[in-house]
C-alpha cells in the first residue's frame, strides 16, 4: 500500500451521495499502488456478478466481464468461496482459478475480494499490479473492510 485509505473510507460513508464507481475504483487503485481493476456487484434475482466500474481492461475483453456467473474466474471465485482470492503472477498461474483470457489483461500480481457485509455477499472488488507481488494479510484486511463499507454504501 502506497497512500493513504481514508479518503476511501469517507467517501462511502458520505451518506448523501451516490457512489461514483469509476473514482472510487481509482481511489483504491492508488491506494494500492495497483494499475488495473474492476468492481461486480451481485443481482440478487439472476445471482450474476454485473461490472459496475473497471480500469485499464482491454476493450475486448469488456465482454467476457459485464456480467460473471458465481464461481467463474477470480470474481466468480470469490464470490463463491467469500473469501480473497490471490495470484501472485496471474501471468505464469497455474491454479485454473482465473480465466485463461484473464492473462490479456498483461497483470501480474492480483486479488479479488467479496464485498461481504453481515455475511451476505454485495458483489467483488479486484485489483492488479503489472508486476508479481502477494497482498500481504493486513492489505487483504483493509480490502475486505473497504468491501464491507462498498457493501454499506449499496444497502444503503
Amino acid at each position: 500500500m502506497t497512500s493513504d485509505i481514508k479518503p476511501i473510507f469517507d467517501t462511502l460513508a458520505d451518506e448523501e451521495s451516490a457512489i461514483d464507481w469509476n473514482r472510487l475504483l481509482i481511489e483504491i487503485l492508488t491506494a494500492f499502488d495497483c494499475s488495473t481493476g474492476t468492481i461486480h456487484t451481485l443481482d440478487r434475482e439472476s445471482q450474476l456478478l454485473h461490472l459496475k466500474a473497471y480500469q485499464s481492461i482491454p476493450e475486448f475483453l469488456l465482454p467476457k466481464m459485464t456480467v460473471i456467473p458465481i464461481g467463474k474466474g477470480m470474481a466468480g471465485v470469490a464470490a463463491e468461496r467469500k473469501q480473497p482470492v490471490q495470484i501472485c503472477n496471474l501471468q505464469t498461474d497455474k491454479q485454473g482459478v482465473a480465466k485463461p483470457s484473464a492473462k490479456e489483461t498483461k497483470v501480474k500480481g492480483s486479488i479479488t475480494v467479496p464485498l461481504m457485509l453481515n455475511c451476505r455477499l454485495y458483489g467483488t472488488l479486484g485489483i492488479a499490479k503489472s508486476v508479481s507481488y502477494e497482498f500481504t494479510p493486513k492489505e487483504e484486511e483493509i480490502l475486505m473492510e473497504i468491501g464491507e463499507a462498498i457493501s454499506r454504501k449499496i444497502v444503503s
